[in-house]
């Protein structure tokens, strides 16, 4: 059963409100099949051991834990834009996929930045590392606590291509894009964190690459291709890159300027790992001082913050996403697809480039 959403004035509530439940009625599906999927490794490995199997509730406590399933949403969105069937269960595996990659690339990030938050809760090689403190174990408690994150990320990176596995064969040359991609993007991350010199190209080629195309440009493209519409790959990419820059410079404001409460993690995590966002390159741009605070003991991270808003670069980044949010709608205006899918497409936009957390 393909798509059918043509009843109805064509960018009214009425169709849009019909595309958005048949987007959520599948990405319930894709919540089953995660925890499903988990469900079974975890009694397959309870029969090895039962450290195995803490390894699986440990991972399925962070699958279930309440992410926001982004990647997922834009790769059935396109799936059904591209008019495909509502009953292949294979889009539901793809989708299931990209979150099970999301998490991995979380849980390895949280590593590489020294997190200890994630979702309100600590972060797993936080939680590992305690667990080792309170038991008095032999060896160094952190290094417990990362390797065993880094295991974990990488389990839930195997359990990725498991569930793609089952996928559309169509999309997979762009899964191949994205997994390849994301690595290549979190490793300049870390090497421009380590120069710490400022260079809004490459800052802005690193959200690009490590946050906005495997967010947005990638799933959406994929779920296209999945449904045998390769002809929409320009639309989306465009769209994509567009919006999925506006999605990254949304998460640069909000590790500077957010609230942890909402947001479930550490506020300025990019200050102290010398992350050289674009936010921060540009007002770095205006005020060499900023250098001093990051850098320099004795300073605070509202001090950085104070220094940010007087040079004004927070208020020309929002204008950034706004002017980039609209080139993402536009790039869908005339896309052969229908309207109100069109019309949920230019509402995502908005959606995940104007949040709190």
């Amino acid at each position: 059963m393909t798509t059918d959403v043509t009843s109805g004035p064509a960018d009214g509530p009425e169709p849009t409100a019909s595309v958005r439940r048949i987007t959520d009625d599948l990405l319930e599906r894709v919540e089953h099949r995660l925890r499903s999927f988990l469900t079974a490794e975890h009694t397959r490995f309870a029969e090895v051991d039962e450290r195995a199997a803490t390894v699986l509730t440990t991972l399925s406590d962070l699958v279930t834990s309440g992410g926001k399933r982004i990647r997922p949403a834009f790769c059935l969105t396109g799936y059904l834009a591209a008019g495909g069937d509502l009953e292949d269960p294979g889009i539901v595996s793809a989708a299931a996929g990209l979150e099970m990659l999301h998490v991995s690339a979380l849980i390895h990030d949280d590593v590489v930045d020294n997190s200890t938050q994630r979702r309100g809760k600590p972060t797993m090689h936080t939680a590992f590392a305690q667990h080792h403190t309170r038991h008095t174990w032999r060896g160094e408690a952190r290094r417990y606590g990362e390797g065993m994150a880094i295991l974990i990320g990488d389990l839930a990176l195997v359990y990725s291509d498991q569930l793609m596995a089952h996928a559309p064969t169509g999309l997979l040359p762009e899964w191949h894009h994205l997994r390849s991609e994301v690595q290549v993007g979190q490793c300049l991350d870390v090497t421009a964190a380590a120069e710490f010199a400022v260079d809004p190209r490459l800052s802005r080629l690193i959200a690009l690459i490590k946050s906005g195309r495997y967010t947005i440009h990638r799933p959406l493209v994929m779920g296209a291709a999945g449904a045998g519409r390769p002809d929409l790959a320009a639309a989306f990419a465009e769209y994509g890159e567009a919006v999925g820059e506006a999605f990254q410079l949304r998460d640069d404001l909000l590790d500077a300027f957010g609230d942890s409460a909402q947001t479930g993690k550490p506020a300025g995590l990019d200050f102290s790992q010398y992350k050289m966002t674009l936010l921060l390159g540009w007002a770095m741009q205006r005020d060499e001082h900023i250098r001093t605070l990051m850098t320099e003991p004795g300073h605070t991270p509202d001090e950085v913050r104070r220094r940010l808003l007087d040079t004004g670069v927070p208020d020309d980044v929002e204008r950034h996403i706004a002017d980039l949010v609209e080139r993402g709608r536009k790039a869908i205006a005339d896309a052969p697809i229908d309207p109100a899918w069109r019309t949920e497409l230019a509402d995502m936009a908005v959606r995940v480039t104007y949040r709190n957390s």
